[in-house]
């Protein structure tokens, strides 16, 4: 049997949200995989249709969902903060480039360190594109302190431009001030380890 009803809520983050049935009762749990082409959005106030299994828990969940028309014109568009704020995190990458040359000449960094921070950033970028696939289609997901410590480590760069070119993780405030802090960490430590009164990198040539 198919039910109707709106999307009353939706998490676009965690890829979930909750449908209220026209009918009445209680709101229906519903995963970005029951959509149906896979590749449609859900929005707010999306009028839909779909029909009713039940989880392992013996909790109602939708499936089969389609959307059956546009949303309510009078609703408000859900925020797309990354867009915003995505032109201006992205001067942060040719700013650490040109911090990077000069440290580089100046304190004789290795090419290792280099190559450090572009493999690194490129495991950051798969690791951010494979969370978004998992959260797309309900599978286990990266946690949040793996991708952070991936970028404290140097990663930083590609996981920035993970977040701008793939939409993943470019919303959540919470995620996003804790990303900026490894990347100020790291950053500082960089210049610091390569000053020459630490010589860290002196074990490297």
């Amino acid at each position: 049997m198919r039910f109707e009803g709106v999307v009353k809520s939706w998490n676009e983050e965690r890829a979930f949200g909750f449908i209220e049935p026209a009918q009445g009762g209680q709101d229906v749990f519903v995963h970005i995989s029951a959509f149906q082409p896979r590749a449609q959005r859900p929005a707010l106030n999306q009028r839909v249709s779909f029909e009713v299994e039940l989880n392992r828990d013996g909790k109602k969940r939708a499936k089969r969902v389609t959307c059956i028309r546009a949303p309510n014109a009078t609703s408000k568009p859900a925020r797309r903060t990354g867009a915003a704020w995505g032109g201006a995190s992205l001067l942060a990458l040719p700013a650490f480039f040109i911090l990077y040359l000069v440290v580089g000449i100046a304190w004789r960094v290795p090419n290792r360190i280099a190559l450090a921070y572009l493999v690194l950033s490129a495991v950051c970028f798969i690791m951010y594109a494979a969370d978004k696939s998992a959260a797309r289609s309900g599978r286990w997901r990266t946690q949040e302190s793996t991708l952070l410590l991936v970028g404290l480590a140097g990663g930083w760069p590609g996981a920035l431009l993970a977040q701008q070119l793939l939409r993943h993780k470019s919303a959540k405030a919470s995620f996003r001030s804790a990303f900026w802090g490894t990347v100020i960490l790291n950053v500082i430590a960089f210049v610091a380890l390569s000053t020459p009164q630490l010589g860290a990198w002196q074990v490297l040539r």
